[in-house]
């Protein structure tokens, strides 16, 4: 089993910026491949970045490549999705997803196996 913990999330302003947090735990972190997904109020979630076991590659959704990047720190068993220039449609509530069967980094949500509880993210216009 993986616990997943986010947190960071919170109301800012548009073009603002936050970073969020999520603490993976139960099982070796280098063995997971991270995910951020997002939901909007009545909307189906949707992908926004994730990252490979090793760090090395790392996917985006089109609607915020240029404005998010994704790391991880392997000292402190975390994954970081900082995120610029926030818009209104950012908002959204957050979800860190965990992988740890196939290493595929995946943009659905199928593709994960375990999540956060989510943090939410309210950018005003």
């Amino acid at each position: 089993q993986v616990q997943l913990v986010e947190s960071g999330g919170g109301l800012v302003q548009a073009g603002g910026s936050l970073r969020l947090s999520c603490a993976a735990s139960g099982r070796t972190f280098s063995t997971l491949v991270m995910g951020w997904f997002r939901q909007a109020p009545g909307k189906e979630r949707e992908f926004v970045a994730a990252i490979s076991r090793s760090g090395g590659a790392s996917l985006f959704a089109d609607s915020v490549k240029g404005r998010f990047s994704i790391s991880r720190d392997y000292a402190k068993n975390t994954v970081y999705l900082q995120m610029n220039s926030l818009k209104p449609e950012d908002t959204a509530v957050y979800y860190c997803g965990a992988e740890h069967e196939s290493g595929w980094v995946g943009v659905a949500p199928v593709n994960y196996d375990y999540w956060g509880e989510g943090t939410q993210v309210t950018v005003s216009s």
